[in-house]
C-alpha cells in the first residue's frame, strides 16, 4: 500500500470488541490478567500484553505501530513531547566522560539540554559547523556518544549533508541521531540516508492542528543495545510516555498528514515567492526557492517538498515588532505546522532567555521573523503578511 493508505489502514494489535473504525482511547492505568504466569510474562516483556499505562498502553501502541509501518523502523517509542523524546534519546546514548558532537544551530531547549543539563553530568557538547565534514570528523573520537543534528535548523534553515555525517558516525563507531521534525517521515527514508535514530516532535505535523503534545523516537535497529536501553530503561525510569488521549489525537492526525503537509509546503513556496518582491523584506529564507544555497541538497535528501516553515528578515528589531503587531489573520503564536499560519520573532521569544552573545553564536538574528504556514488560502495569507509589512515602513509613533 502507498503511505497515505497505510496511515489510515494499519490494523489494530487486537480486534476491537465493537469493531470501532478509530482505535478506542484506553484511559485505563492498569490491566487485569487471567493468572500469575501471564502477569509475569507481561511485566518481563515475554508477551505484548499491556501491564501499566506509564510504559505501555494499547492506544499509544497503535500509534507506534502505524509509524513503524510507515517508516520501516524496527521500533518506535512515543513520548509526551518532542523534548521528552530528545531527552530520552540523549540520556540513552550519553555517558560521563563522553561527548556529543552537534551544532550551535539548534532549537533553544535542545541547545540547553546539551550544554547545561548533560554538561552538569559530565558529558561534553562539541558544537561545530555540521556543514563542514572535516570539522565534524576532527571533533569525533572514541568517546563520542553520537552525532546529533536537526535536518533543517530552526530558525536558521541550515541543511547539512546527512549522508556524509552518517559516514563519519559509522567510522567513529557512534550513532547518527537526527531531529527530523521539519519534514514528515513519510516524505523520505531516514535509514537509507544513514540515520540511526530519528526524533520527531509529533506535536507538529502529526497532531493535525496543534491538538496534542508528543514526541517519537524512530529506531532503525542499527544499535540493538540502545533499542533495549530506550525501551527497558529510559522509558521506565524517566516516566515520559505519551498519554492515551494524545496518541488518539495524533493517530487521527496521521491519517491526514500527507494531504495537509503537501498543501502547507505548496503554500510556503507560494508565500516565499510573493514576499521576495516586497520592499520591506531584506531576505526570504526558504529551501524551496531555487536560488537558496541548499535547495539542491535539500531536494536530494528529503524529496521535492521543502517544509512549511520559512523566515523573512526585516530592517531591524523595531520593524519586526511593528510587523508582528500589525498581523490580523496570521496568529502571533509559537508552534509549527498548525492548521493556522503562525508568526513569531524568535530572538525575543524562544531564544529570549539567552544572552545577546549566545544568540549571536547561534545565528539567531534580531531581524528574523519565523513563519509557519497553515491551511488558509495562500492569497489570504499573502494579503495579511503584505499589509503587516507595509506597516513596518510607517513612521514610529511619538505618543
Amino acid at each position: 500500500m502507498k503511505k497515505d493508505t497505510t496511515a489510515i489502514h494499519t490494523a489494530y494489535p487486537r480486534q476491537d470488541t465493537y469493531n470501532a473504525l478509530s482505535m478506542p482511547v484506553y484511559h485505563s492505568v492498569a490491566f487485569e490478567f487471567d493468572d500469575a504466569d501471564s502477569m509475569a510474562d507481561a511485566f518481563c516483556g515475554r508477551t505484548d500484553m499491556p501491564d501499566y499505562s506509564r510504559v505501555g498502553n494499547p492506544t499509544v501502541t497503535h500509534l507506534e505501530q502505524k509509524v513503524q509501518a510507515l517508516t520501516g523502523a524496527s521500533a518506535v517509542t512515543a513520548f509526551n513531547s518532542g523534548m521528552a523524546a530528545i531527552s530520552a534519546m540523549l540520556f540513552a546514548v550519553a555517558r560521563a566522560g563522553g561527548n556529543i558532537v552537534s551544532s550551535r544551530h539548534l532549537f533553544g531547549n535542545t541547545y540547553s539540554m546539551l550544554t547545561s543539563t548533560l554538561g552538569r553530568l559530565g558529558v561534553e557538547a562539541r558544537l561545530v559547523d555540521l556543514t563542514d565534514p572535516a570539522a565534524v570528523e576532527a571533533a569525533t573520537d572514541a568517546q563520542t556518544c553520537c552525532i546529533f543534528l536537526e535536518i533543517i535548523t530552526n530558525p536558521q534553515m541550515e541543511v547539512a549533508d546527512v549522508r556524509r555525517l552518517g559516514e563519519i558516525a559509522r567510522k567513529a563507531g557512534c550513532p547518527l541521531v537526527a531531529d527530523t521534525t521539519m519534514i514528515p517521515f513519510t516524505e523520505f527514508n531516514a535509514s537509507t540516508l544513514g540515520i540511526d535514530f530519528e526524533i520527531v516532535s509529533s506535536t507538529k505535523y502529526l497532531s493535525g492542528g496543534a491538538t496534542s503534545l508528543g514526541g517519537l523516537i524512530i529506531d532503525y535497529g542499527h544499535w540493538p543495545e540502545l533499542t533495549t536501553r530506550i525501551k527497558k530503561e529510559i522509558l521506565f525510569n524517566l516516566g515520559a510516555y505519551m498519554t492515551p488521549h494524545a496518541a488518539y489525537m495524533q493517530t487521527v492526525g496521521l491519517e491526514t498528514l500527507g494531504v495537509r503537509y503537501r498543501r502547507q509546503a505548496a503554500t510556503a513556496l507560494e508565500v516565499a515567492k510573493a514576499l521576495q518582491h516586497h520592499p520591506a523584506v531584506r531576505k526570504v529564507n526558504y529551501l524551496g526557492l531555487p536560488d537558496n544555497p541548499t535547495h539542491k541538497l535539500a531536494g536530494e535528501l528529503y524529496g521535492d517538498t521543502y517544509g512549511a516553515m520559512l523566515t523573512i528578515d526585516l530592517n531591524d528589531a523595531e520593524a519586526c515588532r511593528r510587523f508582528i503587531n500589525a498581523l490580523k489573520l496570521v496568529k502571533r503564536a509559537t508552534n509549527l505546522f498548525d492548521n493556522r499560519t503562525l508568526a513569531i520573532h524568535p530572538a525575543s521569544t524562544i531564544f529570549g532567555p539567552f544572552t545577546p552573545e549566545q544568540r549571536a553564536g547561534m545565528d539567531v538574528l534580531d531581524t528574523t521573523i519565523r513563519l509557519s504556514m497553515g491551511l488558509e488560502a495562500p492569497e489570504d495569507i499573502i494579503a495579511d503578511l503584505s499589509q503587516a509589512l507595509d506597516a513596518t515602513e510607517q513612521p514610529k509613533s511619538h505618543e
